[in-house]
């Protein structure tokens, strides 16, 4: 049984864009909980509201986006509520991220343990010599071979699979209670792939710390997380436990989602391929946002939107009418 209290609970978050075309609910009506040392997937196709939903719980929209609605709860304390410097004391100490792309966490002029000491001092009254010690045992931490070498590097020395590494030891640096991870393993090959996500479970298991993780990538998701998310034009419309997600999914956006998975599909025979394209957030169906590619959808569907339906005691979903995936 997971703890009482979740280190993240996101309630009814939702953000917006206020721009000359209108108004985009890039997320809308949002809501999860992460335990301490569980992983969460947020998954979905591009623009479905995940990135956004992660630089909402750590405070990093910019004009002309807000958060106009819902509550982000860190260990009970809404960060909604939150100025700019409390949120700035957070992140990077008891909050992390870990970004697409390193060179977003990496200054490229700078060496890997100026960048690293920094870190830790900015959050906590070391010396210079403790914290450079401290990075070492970071950059040991996640694989990294010869970790002093590797200190006294610049960026662009670094492969790819060595840069995001770097990023993820950043994050530990301060063994946070919560890690928001944007499709960290996107860019690179499938082999490092593998080895960082086999890293992260260790360190999350090992330190306790929460994780949201970002992809559009259900089979790696399905890999890595306890639980899965699944979003769709900036709303949450399947959520369980991997097992659950995997065997006996509910909405037909999950089940096209998996249908486009290699591995589920025999040798020869086509991927599934869910049909149109999802919504601009700019102008959202009047009911179900998903019922303009839905083959099940109903007058019901195209003007009432779905509330939450519950098919067990934690697999909830947004659908009237839920169908059954067989598991192959």
């Amino acid at each position: 049984m997971p703890p009482a209290i979740p280190t993240l609970s996101v309630e009814k978050l939702q953000t917006h864009f206020f721009t000359a075309a209108g108004v985009a609910k890039a997320v809308d009506d949002v809501s999860f909980d992460v335990y301490p040392g569980e992983i969460v997937g947020l998954v979905g196709e591009s623009g479905s509201g995940k990135s956004i939903t992660g630089f909402s719980i750590l405070g990093l929209i910019d004009a002309p986006g807000r958060i106009v609605g819902g509550r982000v709860l860190f260990k009970g304390v809404d960060l909604t509520s939150y100025g700019r410097e409390a949120l700035r004391q957070l992140r990077g100490n008891r909050i992390a991220m870990i970004f697409q792309d390193p060179m977003m966490t990496l200054n490229p002029v700078l060496r890997i343990d100026t960048q690293m000491m920094e870190t830790v001092r900015a959050h906590a009254p070391v010396s210079k010599q403790a914290a450079r010690e401290q990075a070492r045992e970071a950059l040991a931490a996640v694989g990294i071979p010869a970790p002093d070498e590797r200190l006294n590097a610049y960026p662009h020395r670094l492969s790819g699979g060595m840069r995001q590494r770097v990023a993820i030891a950043i994050a530990m640096l301060h063994k946070p209670d919560l890690i928001i991870a944007d499709e960290p393993t996107t860019a690179l090959d499938v082999t490092i792939q593998a080895q960082i996500l086999a890293q992260m479970q260790k360190l999350c298991a090992r330190s306790n710390t929460a994780m949201v993780w970002v992809s559009h990538d259900l089979a790696v998701v399905a890999g890595l997380a306890d639980r899965i998310c699944v979003m769709y034009a900036g709303r949450i419309v399947e959520t369980g436990d991997v097992d659950t997600i995997l065997e006996h999914p509910r909405h037909p956006y999950t089940i096209g989602l998996l249908g486009a998975v290699p591995e589920n599909v025999a040798r020869g025979e086509p991927l599934m391929q869910v049909p149109g394209v999802a919504p601009s957030a700019l102008a959202l169906p009047a009911g179900c946002a998903f019922s303009p590619r839905c083959t099940f959808a109903t007058d019901t569907c195209r003007t009432q939107k779905p509330p939450v339906f519950k098919a067990g005691d934690s697999h909830l979903h947004r659908c009237f009418h839920p169908v059954e995936r067989v598991a192959a």
